[in-house]
């Protein structure tokens, strides 16, 4: 797993959850909050376990094991979301960039929320939280067409790819 490849799925990454996230811009405060049968309740809900995940990674990478998630009170918008989002995902950027080829590799100890201790190479623990900011992102293009929102715009990998081509190459 090289740095660049690495750099490209935290890339892609952000600007998957920055369409899914102009995706939900549309709905009301009703449509965001409204239940549906699936992992997290609501569209609202399960961007918010997005970004959790993300943060509980980052604390992990930091050498902490939270034993819970963070306060997510406030995130009642998306522009709360957004607003706890963005300096997470600086965050995010500036911890995987500064690890290298080396670090990549480098084997880290961490508990889950369950206390069971855990160990993944840096690169794994990276790749999945990608993955797993796809599996939600797709849950909630499903949610948009079950509460009869606009669907979501394409995140597929290939579509990122394309649009980081030059005009000339696409």
């Amino acid at each position: 797993m090289t740095p660049e490849y690495i750099r490209i799925l935290i890339d892609y990454n952000y600007w998957a959850r920055d369409r899914i996230l102009a995706s939900a811009d549309p709905l009301t405060g009703e449509q965001l909050t409204r239940s549906v049968a699936s992992s997290f309740g609501s569209v609202l809900d399960t961007l918010i376990h997005m970004h959790f995940a993300e943060w509980i990674w980052y604390q992990r990478w930091q050498g902490t094991s939270p034993t819970a998630g963070p306060d997510t009170s406030a995130f009642t918008s998306l522009a709360a979301l957004r607003d706890a989002w963005h300096p997470l995902e600086a965050q995010v950027r500036a911890f995987v960039e500064s690890l290298g080829p080396a670090g990549l590799s480098r084997v880290i100890t961490y508990k889950l929320l369950s206390g069971q201790e855990a160990m993944s190479p840096y690169w794994q623990t990276i790749v999945h939280l990608v993955n797993h900011g796809g599996y939600h992102r797709g849950q909630v293009a499903t949610m948009l067409r079950l509460i009869g929102a606009r669907p979501a715009q394409s995140t597929d990998m290939i579509v990122f790819f394309r649009e980081q081509q030059p005009a000339g190459v696409r």
